[in-house]
């Protein structure tokens, strides 16, 4: 257990003045949980993991020469993107996949993957943001990326990509508009999901603190192998550059999430 890394760090430049977080980039299990009493081919799945975020995170960490946080544990041990005291933090079934490693589960082992996997892992986004504000002496541009599956129940989804976002658009215009000029490109606005969700990742590290921010989510088979990554950190690297040469995209202004108040 000792040398299990909950999340990992990628280096770059803090004075550049942003942060590209990847919540489910990973589908790893400590070896005293095994599978979790589901088959490896589960985890293989979306319910496992956010499938080709790890590289393109990777990939546009190293473009952009801007530091990165991975998560390093899969979202059905507990899931990074949500509060500590939301009923869906750790999961019993998901998309279908019962998951009876975690049902029945104490409170003392529900206390414990907090403590050991979802803190460790937001302790390091809040390191990480705080040594990008410290260096630049002003906010970081933090951008969180996730993948969605092409279909959900037997409906396509047509979006390419989309993004997600609470009542702060400051970030959230400038991507969409850049993304929208690609004619190849369908692009959703809170879709396939309200980007408000009380406690997740974003509102944490970036509502509560006034800190400019998008989600973005790619559709899962654009990519799903090297080359469909490749294409697109290709295509965000330069979006994400051009945001965050916009002064106005550093600046800390607390804005009132559509959660409620906090």
């Amino acid at each position: 257990m000792d040398d299990f890394q909950s999340f990992e760090s990628l280096p770059g430049k803090h004075d550049k003045g942003m942060v590209i977080l990847a919540d489910h980039a990973m589908n790893r299990l400590p070896a005293r949980y095994g599978r979790l009493g589901l088959p490896d081919a589960a985890f293989a799945r979306h319910i496992a993991y956010d499938i080709g975020i790890e590289g393109l995170t990777r990939q546009l960490s190293a473009r952009l020469g801007v530091p990165a946080v991975l998560g390093g544990f899969s979202r059905l041990l507990i899931d990074p993107n949500r509060g500590e005291d939301d009923p869906t933090l750790i999961m019993k079934i998901s998309d279908g996949a019962v998951i009876s490693g975690n049902h029945p589960i104490t409170p003392q082992e529900w206390e414990y993957r907090i403590e050991t996997f979802h803190r460790p892992y937001h302790n390091a986004v809040a390191d990480m943001i705080d040594k990008v504000a410290n260096a630049t002496g002003r906010a970081p541009l933090v951008l969180s990326l996730h993948s969605f599956t092409p279909a959900w129940k037997g409906i396509p989804r047509p979006w390419h990509a989309a993004v997600l976002w609470d009542s702060d658009r400051r970030a959230v215009g400038p991507l969409l508009d850049m993304l929208r000029a690609d004619p190849d490109l369908f692009v959703g606005d809170n879709e396939p999901y309200d980007g408000a969700l009380k406690g997740d990742t974003m509102y944490r590290h970036c509502m509560m603190t006034g800190i400019p921010h998008a989600l973005l989510e790619v559709r899962q088979d654009l990519i799903a192998d090297e080359t469909g990554i490749a294409a697109w950190a290709e295509r965000l690297a330069p979006i994400f550059a051009a945001m965050n040469a916009d002064p106005a995209l550093h600046d800390f202004d607390v804005h009132p999430s559509r959660t409620g108040p906090y």
